[in-house]
């Protein structure tokens, strides 16, 4: 073995390092665990209130909230005689709270200065939330911590819906008939795909791999012990990027140096605000143990911080003198392919990360079993579709784990705007 190869076993790089089934049977432990009772588990596992079969209402009007990693979209949505949906009055900020500390006043002062121009055009208001929230049953939504480096400690604990038309009645606006829909981003986006692909598939999962990463799918409510529910199904908020996944010493540096270091360990290994900057760890620990040379440490460290879009760029063009990089690398071909085979052995390891967390969803669904009617993974996020070789390693252990092993079908589809039309799906429901 190569001084490289050796430096990524040693360090639970590579893919190979990841045990799939004891990997899957501790996700399937901790999934149920999380069903059971609450606070039981490192996954959350958070009962939404929806049904996967919220109906749309043709010609109504639902303002849309999108509180995402990094920011912040509002727009109207109405839905035509055909339910085909229609986006006016867009507008995208940045999301309060990512560049510096920001109180509960100022977080929905922000919120409300973004909605009050459509507030007159709808009672109903679907408000995507991309971080873990307990939802209540009147689908009111209570943060419980903010990931991807959100700071507004704040808003944590504290009724979403409520504080945002509270926000809005201090300003002079009658919100007596106003309803919320709080719904986080992977079940916004399971409830487009059940809109946008009705027929010929058993079940469907929300899936978010960008800045950061989580999961949803439709669970018997009979099976969810922490909630007293009548029969039928319901759409679970996994929260994935909980997960706590076992880490190499790497990792655990890395981590240690995070917001939250002792949550979000799975966001931390796979998700698009952390990718780059793990990368970045990696190589500092390859050239302190010589397996990147100190030239290259000195042209690389003149560069700017390593993120995941740059880390990308190299593996997408390895030989581009455009690129940070392939400057860093110069003409040494050993630091050209041990940079290479770093970057892509932490890609590979996270998307066989990613198809074992898809495969426990769709298990745990109990779906998939007929090749003509999949499950549909209705996958959205920059990070998962833009980071070279990403896609293509979850795919590859998705067929050989979920598919082979498991004989359990799928279909990946990337519905446009999810996040948005789920959120309209949800606020029509309430």
């Amino acid at each position: 073995m190569g001084k490289c190869e050796e430096f990524l076993e040693r360090h639970m790089l590579t893919a190979s390092s990841v045990d799939a089934d004891r990997t899957l049977d501790f996700i399937l432990s901790e999934m149920e665990k999380g069903l059971a009772v609450e606070n039981s588990s490192s996954l959350q596992m958070i009962p939404t209130y929806v049904s996967p079969d919220a109906e749309i209402v043709p010609g109504k009007s639902v303002i849309v909230m999108d509180a995402g990693g990094t920011n912040f979209r509002t727009c109207l949505v109405t839905f035509d005689d055909e339910k085909h949906p229609v986006i006016s009055d867009f507008r995208k900020v940045g999301m309060p709270g990512v560049k510096e500390e920001v109180s509960a006043a100022e977080f929905y002062s922000i919120l409300a200065d973004n909605i009050e121009r459509l507030i007159d055009k709808s009672d109903r208001i679907g408000f995507c939330f991309s971080y873990a929230a307990s939802i209540t049953e009147d689908h009111d939504g209570i943060p419980i911590v903010f990931s991807k480096e959100i700071k507004a400690p704040e808003v944590i604990g504290k009724p979403l819906g409520k504080n945002l038309l509270d926000e809005l009645a201090r300003r002079g606006h009658d919100v007596s008939k106003k309803k919320v829909a709080v719904v986080n981003d992977t079940v916004a986006t399971l409830l487009a795909a059940k809109a946008e692909r009705p027929d010929y598939a058993s079940s469907y999962i929300g899936f978010i791999l960008g800045t950061g990463t989580n999961t949803a799918y439709t669970e018997q409510n009979s099976r969810i012990g922490k909630i007293k529910l009548s029969e039928g199904r319901e759409i679970i908020n996994v929260e994935s990027g909980c997960l706590a996944i076992e880490l190499g010493d790497l990792d655990k540096e890395f981590v240690s140096g995070t917001k939250d270091p002792q949550k979000y360990w799975f966001e931390k290994k796979i998700s698009g605000a952390y990718l780059g900057p793990f990368a970045a760890h990696v190589i500092e620990a390859a050239i302190k143990e010589g397996v990147l040379t100190s030239d290259f440490a000195e042209r690389y460290r003149a560069i700017e911080p390593l993120n995941t879009t740059r880390m990308s760029h190299y593996l997408e063009s390895c030989h581009n003198p455009e690129y940070d990089l392939v400057k860093a690398v110069g003409d040494n071909e050993k630091d050209a392919a041990a940079l290479y085979k770093i970057l892509k052995a932490i890609i590979e390891r996270a998307g066989k990360l990613t198809a074992i967390n898809l495969t426990a969803a769709v298990l745990r669904s109990g779906e998939g079993q007929n090749p003509r009617l999949p499950v549909v993974i209705n996958a959205d996020g920059t990070t998962f579709y833009k980071t070279a070789f990403l896609e293509f390693y979850t795919r590859l252990y998705l067929d050989e784990l979920l598919e082979k092993k498991h004989g359990r079908y799928y279909e990946i589809v990337n519905i446009d705007n999810s996040p948005t039309l789920g959120a309209a799906i949800a606020g029509l429901a309430i």
